[in-house]
């Protein structure tokens, strides 16, 4: 039997944030509604300020689930949490609305709310917006009027049955068959998702406030030796590194003299000539300052007037002579700042120059190959000093804001937010933690259990490996197979050109040509090693004019799994390059890697897992996070060991395409999920 269902629940406001997950100990499930394939509705009440609960409710819905064959949902990871966590069973197959609308979408991403796809679809029954009115007002689910509740839950039930059968029309014409695989292997995952959102990770919280000192220390230095550095740069001009105004002038030295005129005088492809003359002509140069003392407010910013009758005002007033800053800023003879040139109109922006971290770090690799030392210190400590904040701001208190009454903190991973399929995540996103592995953070990860460890499973140089397949390039799998050490070659090419580089540093570069990377704002040496990449790997750099080729005529891509991506508005440019490059060329890799092998390795593990009390509580990018009960260790590492004598199968399995590049996980283990050691 095919089920619709959905849940109602309560929401609980904490910190400033909406928690609505059931691991808060105020949320309840209000009601569960139930429709069937032949049409039967049922709603089940269990926590509602008007009704009392249904009686047997419970076995109600239990029995419902015990003859349901396929569970469908919009979001269906997040009933599954609430029915798992109220005592409800149900390990069933599952289909998700939600995620087959994403995979159908083919990395165009529209919105995927119920309500957007029922529009969409011109759905009979469309979405409708009474929880939302009612939450304006300051109601709770479970204080909405019954029967209004009761109707959005039955509209929310007819929508989802109707776009799920949109769903399987589509998937069964010619056009869009070829996605059924990838859509089956995102409902098979979906589960193992919730479970790891529904098991937690252990926080220690002594390691947390360490690591937020740690971070918070680091940051106390950089501000204070980038106000020195601003300090030599600009003389007593005060400056905002928060404001990209403000550190434009000082990375450019130049700002311009019409702010709403400005950006308008560029074009995206005009010449370097004109490009140079229209700057300026447009804005005007920075100097250094020395501040004096305003005579109007005494320094203070503000001044007291007096009345006629010689009584001064209450209210002090604003000093306009000098803007309340108590200081004139006299210009003096010596251009201020780092005197960069932006090198292209893309670099322009409303407030004069882009200070993206991607164009700082272009600006920092061309200082330190000038031997420019104070840009080249500025421009890193910049980099870094915003780093921290992101490390504080969403990694340090996004643990704080959402760690649990239990202890752990419950990760979110989500399937449907990125193009490429593969994972995302949110509360926090930990997806976008640094590559590598000396990222702090990571140590307050530990094991729920005393004597428990973390093992972290890494697939190694997985994106290669793909990219090795895909494209057939003989050199790239034969140094897969011989062990050949990439990481090294790369660094070496890198230092033969003049810029001595270390195997770790070199990692940066391995692999950037397959996302599209051309080697635009690199150093000379290791814009060599990107030449050198496509002259070494010629098999996937034809592989690369194949994907455009297709591109061009289908206005899509389609990887061996099936899963595909659309272009639609895909052209040939005047050089001959096609638009879109970046993405046709990163798009396969990132996805067959990490949105088609990874997840075929998560289920694996889990599926062997699944009669132990060791589990999965995290996976980032390749790498699959498992915590190990004390008594299961040497279990756990066979496991990881065993599984790679099968992931080709697995994916021949799949899919049934024969994958002969070799796969590897490596696995380390530790107390926390920081400190590790290899154990694979």
């Amino acid at each position: 039997m095919k089920l619709v269902l959905d849940v109602e629940n309560t929401v609980t406001n904490r910190d400033g944030k909406m928690h609505l997950d059931p691991f808060e100990p105020t949320n309840t499930l209000v009601m569960v509604g139930m429709l069937t394939d032949d049409n039967i509705e049922t709603h089940v009440t269990f926590d509602h300020s008007e009704k009392p609960s249904t009686l047997n409710g419970t076995n109600l819905v239990q029995n419902v689930l015990d003859e349901t064959t396929l569970l469908i949902g919009h979001n269906i990871a997040y009933d599954l949490v609430w029915l798992w966590e109220s005592g409800f069973k149900y390990n069933g197959k599952v289909f998700d609305t939600m995620l087959g609308e994403y995979v159908l979408q083919r990395g165009i991403k529209e919105p995927l709310s119920l309500e957007a796809c029922a529009e969409r679809y011109e759905l009979d029954t469309q979405k409708q917006d009474t929880l939302k009115e009612y939450f304006k007002k300051g109601y709770t689910t479970r204080d909405i009027p019954f029967d209004e509740l009761s109707s959005y839950l039955s509209s929310d039930l007819h929508a989802t049955q109707q776009l799920a059968n949109k769903i399987f029309d589509r998937l069964d014409n010619e056009d869009d068959s070829v996605l059924y695989h990838t859509v089956n292997l995102t409902n098979e995952l979906c589960p193992v998702i919730a479970k790891i959102y529904q098991r937690g990770f252990a926080i220690n919280l002594d390691a947390l406030d360490e690591v937020q000192a740690e971070f918070e220390h680091e940051k106390m230095i950089l501000k204070h030796s980038l106000s020195n550095l601003i300090n030599e740069l600009m003389g007593d001009t005060p400056i905002n590194l928060n404001s990209p105004e403000q550190l434009s002038t000082v990375i450019y030295s130049r700002k311009p003299i019409d702010k709403a005129s400005w950006a308008g005088n560029f074009t995206p492809y005009m010449s370097k000539t004109d490009f140079n003359k229209t700057i300026k002509s447009n804005s005007s140069i920075i100097y250094k300052t020395k501040a004096e003392q305003c005579h109007n407010c005494k320094g203070k910013g503000y001044y007291t007037r007096i009345k006629k009758d010689g009584n001064p005002f209450a209210k002090p007033s604003r000093c306009h002579s000098c803007d309340t800053q108590g200081y004139h800023f006299i210009p003096i003879n010596k251009q201020a700042g780092l005197k960069f040139n932006a090198p292209k109109s893309k670099w322009i922006s409303a407030h004069g120059f882009s200070t993206s971290k991607t164009n700082l770090e272009v600006l920092e690799k061309a200082a330190k190959e000038k031997g420019l030392k104070l840009a080249e210190e500025f421009l890193y400590k910049v980099r870094r000093l915003s780093a921290v904040d992101t490390y504080l701001s969403s990694f340090v208190e996004g643990i704080k804001t959402h760690k649990k009454p239990d202890g752990k903190l419950h990760v979110r991973l989500l399937q449907h937010r990125t193009s490429t399929g593969r994972l995302s995540g949110a509360d926090p996103n930990m997806q976008n933690m640094p590559r590598g592995g000396t990222f702090p953070v990571k140590r307050v990860f530990k094991s729920q259990w005393d004597n428990g460890k973390i093992l972290e499973a890494d697939f190694a140089q997985l994106e290669f490996r793909a990219a090795a397949f895909l494209s057939q390039d003989k050199t790239a799998m034969k140094e897969i197979e011989n062990g050949f050490d990439v990481h090294s070659y790369t660094a070496k090419v890198i230092s033969d050109n003049g810029q001595v580089t270390t195997r770790q540093e070199g990692k940066a570069h391995t692999f950037a040509p397959l996302y599209g990377a051309t080697g635009f704002g690199r150093t000379t040496a290791e814009a060599a090693y990107y030449e050198q990449f496509t002259q070494k790997y010629k098999g996937i750099a034809l592989w690369h004019a194949r994907l455009a080729k297709e591109a061009l005529s289908t206005g899509r891509v389609t990887t061996p799994s099936g899963r595909q991506f659309s272009f639609p508005d895909i052209e040939r440019r005047m050089n001959g390059g096609v638009s879109h490059f970046t993405q046709i060329k990163n798009y396969p890799v990132q996805s067959f890697a990490t949105a088609d092998i990874v997840p075929v390795a998560l289920l694996h593990i889990e599926g062997r897992l699944s009669n132990m009390r060791s589990c999965i509580v995290n996976t980032v990018h390749d790498s699959i996070v498992i915590d190990i009960h004390p008594e299961e260790e040497n279990q756990v590492i066979y496991i990881i060991d065993s599984t790679n004598e099968v992931l080709t199968s697995l994916i021949q399995n799949k899919w049934g395409i024969t994958f002969n590049v070799p796969l590897t996980l490596e696995a380390k283990i530790g107390k926390n999920w920081l400190d590790t050691v290899d154990v694979l």
